[in-house]
C-alpha cells in the first residue's frame, strides 16, 4: 500500500510571475534516508511514485535483490505535481500550460533541498521521467553521480510535439477524451511489428470486434479509472516542453562541467524518442567532453520496451548499481 508523504511548497513563482502553492508527494523505499546512497526515480507520463512493491510499475527493476537493490540503496520517487496520484482536488492545476519539464525539475530539487539531500547517487527515469532527469542534471550539473535517462531525450522533437498536439485535440474535443487519447497513445508507444505479433490477422466474424480494437478499448478504460482529465492534460502537455529552453551553449557548458557519469539507454525501435535522436545526443555530448555512455535495447516493442525488456535493462544497469 502506498505511503505518500507531502512537501508543501508555498509561494512558488511561475515563469509568468504568478504565485501558487505546490504539493510535492513522494515515497521512499529500501534503506532509510541518509543511511545509504540515494537513487531518485522519475516516473513516466502515466506512472507515479509507487515504483516498487506489489503495485510498483518498475518492480521488476527495483526491489530487494533486484538490479536497483533496496538492500543497498534508498529509492526516492516524487509525483509530478498535478498528476493526480494523491487524488486531492486542490493538487490539480487547471492552468497547466504554465508547467514545463524544467519547472518540474526545479520543484524536484526544492523537494530534495527540503529533505536535505544535496547529492544523489543516481537519477534514473524512462520517457518523460528521463527527460526531467536531463533537466535536473542541467540545473545542478555537480549534484549527481549517475544520470540514467532511458527511452527519452533532452529535447522534444517536432515529431513528438506533433503527437502532443493530436492528443490535445482529442482531449479537448472527444466525447470520451481519456479513452480516445489513450488509444492513440498506445499506437505511438508500440510498433506495427509489436501489434502484429500480439494479434493474429485472422479476420473476425462479421459483427465481431477485432482483438486490436478490444485491446485499445481496454487500455482506454483502464486509464479513465486511474486518471483525471486535468491530470492527463498536464502530463501530455509536459512532453512538448522538454528541453524547450536549453541552448547549445548550455549543453556545451554542462558537458564540460558535470561530474555525472551519463548512461543513455535507447530502444532501437522507439517511435516516440527515436534511437537516432538519442544517438545524436550521445555523440554531441561526447564531443563536448561529457563522461557519457550509450546502450541500446533491442526490441520489436518500441517505446514501451523500457517497461517490457527487463532482462536487457537489468544487464545495462547492473554495472552502475
Amino acid at each position: 500500500m502506498k505511503q505518500l508523504h507531502t512537501i508543501q511548497i508555498t509561494d512558488y513563482l511561475f515563469p509568468d510571475q504568478t504565485v501558487q502553492t505546490l504539493y510535492l508527494n513522494y515515497e521512499i523505499f529500501g534503506q532509510p534516508l541518509h543511511q545509504a546512497p540515494i537513487v531518485l526515480v522519475n516516473h513516466a507520463l502515466t506512472g507515479n511514485s509507487t515504483v516498487t512493491g506489489e503495485q510498483g510499475w518498475w518492480k521488476e527493476l527495483i526491489g530487494y535483490n533486484q538490479a536497483i537493490d533496496l538492500n543497498r540503496y534508498t529509492v526516492l520517487a516524487f509525483n509530478i505535481p498535478g498528476n493526480g496520484y494523491a487524488n486531492k482536488e486542490e493538487q490539480l492545476f487547471p492552468a497547466y500550460t504554465s508547467f514545463t519539464t524544467a519547472l518540474v525539475a526545479d520543484v524536484f530539487w526544492k523537494g530534495l533541498d527540503f529533505l536535505r539531500i544535496p547529492q544523489l547517487y543516481a537519477i534514473i527515469g524512462g520517457s518523460l521521467g528521463g527527460s526531467i532527469a536531463w533537466e535536473m542534471a542541467l540545473q545542478r550539473p555537480q549534484a549527481i553521480q549517475h544520470l540514467i535517462p532511458i527511452a527519452t531525450n533532452l529535447q522534444a522533437s517536432d515529431w513528438l510535439i506533433g503527437q502532443v498536439a493530436v492528443q490535445e485535440a482529442i482531449l479537448n474535443h472527444s466525447s470520451q477524451p481519456l479513452e480516445d487519447a489513450r488509444k492513440h497513445a498506445m499506437l505511438l508507444y508500440r510498433t506495427p511489428e509489436s501489434i502484429n505479433q500480439k494479434f493474429t490477422r485472422v479476420h473476425p466474424t462479421i459483427g465481431d470486434t477485432p482483438p486490436i480494437e478490444s485491446w485499445l478499448t481496454y487500455h482506454g478504460q483502464a486509464l479513465k479509472k486511474r486518471f483525471q482529465l486535468a491530470a492527463y492534460r498536464l502530463m501530455n502537455h509536459l512532453l512538448k516542453t522538454i528541453g524547450r529552453e536549453i541552448t547549445e551553449e548550455q549543453l556545451r557548458h554542462f558537458a564540460g562541467n558535470t561530474t555525472a557519469t551519463i548512461t543513455v539507454v535507447a530502444v532501437n525501435s522507439d517511435n516516440m524518442f527515436t534511437q537516432k535522436e538519442q544517438r545524436e545526443t550521445y555523440c554531441k555530448l561526447y564531443a563536448y567532453g561529457a563522461n557519457i555512455n550509450y546502450k541500446e535495447i533491442q526490441s520489436i516493442h518500441g517505446h514501451d520496451a523500457f517497461l517490457m525488456e527487463y532482462e536487457q535493462l537489468q544487464t545495462a544497469l547492473q554495472p552502475l548499481f
